[in-house]
This record gives structure tokens, sequence and C-alpha cells, in this order.
């Protein structure tokens, strides 16, 4: 079973059987660490600083969010902080009193948040200041992501938002079905100029025209497969990657497809599980699957180029690209660095004691990582 913690809207039974089945017989162990003798690239730790509680203690979709300005993220007592990205010394801090369970997401003059009681939380991007608050009908497990005058949102039980950046009032909305068991967690939306791209729960990507919510185009990714509630989960969980003309989406329901952006057309499908994410080193699609295997697969075609086995079951985070190289955190506060080309192992660092769940962010010259405990650790390659 996963290691991400499940929501029902109605069959907790299911949920029972869930975690009968995951009994200390069936417990995949983590794969131990092997030493990297000679490691090919030297880290350093620059800064570290504290952003709170991290989640609390609840699994949430807490993230950094890098700007030129400010490093933003959020913890799980309602509070929004800004970091300069070189120093790593704090330039401001919020307290929305809110219980943040999603983002921050950047946009504008604005820093947005959501919670776990259906509310969308804006700040001035300057200094905090509250700008306004826009509560929805269910818990907004999904970074709130803007173009300048609109906020996207979404909701666990299925709706898509689309609110005034600047006063927070509705635009519109759109609503799709949510399965009766799910992941915990939600696809955050993707702004492309006047297109919205959404992952849904129940397995499908739909692309919305951002102004006012029409369906340009909705796909199926994975389709429910199996005889229970557990084996026919087909989330959408993890962000979606656009490249040129292609959205890149990967699913929980074991299908990864690239799509015309234009026309949701499926362009090629590979059999890979997910629910972290995704990213590009060059022309490689580089995932990590849910059983905490690397994949780098060629972008064009889908077809394996390689992929690494050493952290199986390790919880991996989704991959980032940090100056050529391929990096993903782990359960442990570990940093795995491979080699693009082919996905060995080059070298390991140890940032925290606590899980890193989200990716990390490539910035100029520093790689910045999220523990779940809400610590922040600043790394550079040593030239």
């Amino acid at each position: 079973m996963s290691p991400r913690l499940m929501r029902t809207a109605t069959l907790l039974a299911v949920v029972a059987l869930a975690l009968g089945a995951c009994s200390k017989k069936n417990v995949r162990k983590p794969a131990a660490l092997k030493d990297i003798d000679h490691p090919e690239i030297q880290l350093q730790d620059v800064w570290s600083s504290s952003a709170g509680s991290g989640g609390g203690g609840y699994y949430g979709e807490l993230r950094l969010a890098l700007a030129p300005d400010a490093l933003f993220t959020a913890d799980g007592k309602g509070r929004i902080y800004a970091f300069d990205p070189k120093t790593g010394s704090r330039i401001w801090r919020a307290d929305t009193r809110e219980e943040l369970v999603a983002g921050p997401g950047v946009a504008g003059d604005a820093v947005f948040a959501g919670s776990r009681k259906g509310d969308v939380v804006a700040v001035k991007r300057a200094d905090g200041g509250k700008l306004w608050q826009a509560h929805l009908s269910s818990e907004v497990l999904a970074a709130p992501e803007g173009d300048g005058s609109r906020v996207f949102a979404r909701g666990g039980d299925g709706k898509v938002y689309a609110l005034s950046a600047d006063t927070g009032a509705p635009l519109w909305s759109v609503d799709r079905s949510v399965p009766n068991l799910t992941l915990r967690g939600l696809s955050p939306p993707s702004v492309d100029g006047n297109e919205l791209y959404v992952g849904l729960d129940n397995g499908r990507a739909m692309a919305l025209r951002s102004s006012d919510g029409q369906v340009l185009w909705e796909q199926t990714v994975s389709a429910p497969v199996g005889r229970n509630e557990l084996e026919r989960l087909t989330d959408i969980d993890a962000p979606l990657l656009q490249e040129g003309g292609d959205v890149f989406v990967a699913s929980f329901g074991g299908d990864l497809v690239c799509l015309d952006k234009d026309t949701g057309q499926v362009l090629w499908r590979r059999s890979v599980r997910s629910y972290t994410g995704l990213t590009l080193a060059g022309s490689t699609l580089v995932v990590t699957d849910d059983n905490g295997t690397v994949w780098g697969l060629d972008s064009s075609t889908g077809s394996a180029l390689w992929h690494n086995e050493d952290l199986k079951y390790r919880q991996l985070s989704a991959p980032a690209v940090f100056e050529g190289k391929v990096v993903v955190g782990d359960y442990k506060g570990y940093l795995h660095w491979l080699d693009a080309k082919d996905g060995h192992l080059i070298a390991r660092n140890r940032v925290d004691h606590d899980p890193i769940r989200r990716a990390p962010v490539a910035g100029d010259g520093l790689l910045y990582v999220l523990s779940t405990d809400g610590d922040i650790t600043a790394v550079k390659i040593r030239k």
C-alpha cells in the first residue's frame, strides 16, 4: 500500500481492509543505502532556516515556492513565510490563523495558500499583509495558482474554482465527480496563458479556458481496473508538466501519458504508477514511481532510457534537476543525486532527519529542500 494517507467519502470499511492488508508480513522494507565510494560531486549546506511546524503532523501539500524576490513557504499553524533565497534570513511572516495544508502559490503581487476548512488565503507578496480570504465548498488540498488576474483553486469535492486575484470573489467553477476512495492529495492546477490544465482523482485530465472555465478537452489517463476500491485507484495527484506542445501526466492508476496540449490526444503511454511527480532533464523525462524506482524516459516516445532501483521503498519525493543532476529526497531526510544520462547514483547527503515529501526546488546556484517538520536547507555543488 502507498505510504500516503488516504481519504474516503463513505467507504470507511475499505480503509480498514487496506490497513489490514498492510500487515507486517507484507510491509516492503526500504532498500538499505549502499556506500558511494567515490562521489562524483561534492555537496555543501549553505544555510538552513525553520518555517514553523511544517504540516503539524497532518498530511498536507505544503511546499516551497521560489520567486526572484523571495523563497515562500507555509506551515500547518497558518503562517506564511518569505525568506531571502541567498541567506535564508526571514523577510516576513504572516499569520492567517487558518490550518494551512496546501501552497503557497505566487502570482502578481500576492501569495496564496489553501486551508483544511476550505479557505483560500491571499497575502501581500511585499510584506505579508492580508489581502482577502475566500471560502470554498471543501478542503483546499492543492496549492492555488494564479495568472495575475485570477486565482485557481481545487477543492477535495472535485470542484475547480477561479477567483478574482484582487478580491477573492468567485468568477466560475467546474465540477467533476470524485471516487469514494482516493489518495490524499490533489494535483495543483497548471496555468499556461489562457489555458488551465487539471489532473483529476477519477484518472482524467482536462484543459479549461481560464477566462470562463469552458472545457476545451478532457482525456482519460488511467481507467479504474480491479476487484476492489484499492485496486481501482486512478488518482492524478502529481503536478502536470508542460513542455512545448506537450502535457505530461502521471497517475496512480499505473499510466504515464504524454498529451497534445491543444487537443488532449494521447501521443504516447507508458506503464508507470506515480503520485509524486516528474521533471525534464533535457529531453529525458524523469519520474519516481510508487515503489521508489527512478525512471528516465525518452520524452518524445516514452521509451525507457534507464531506471534505478537502488532506492526502492524509500518513499521518494518527486525528482528535481539541478545543474544537470537529478535529485530526489527520501523518508529519512536524505538527498540522492543521480546522473541524468544513465541514472546511476553519484552522491548523497543528508539535510534533515524528517521526510522530504516535496520535490526540491532549483534556484540560481542553490537547491532548496523542505522537510515535513518545516526545516529549509539550501545546498550547493562545490566547484
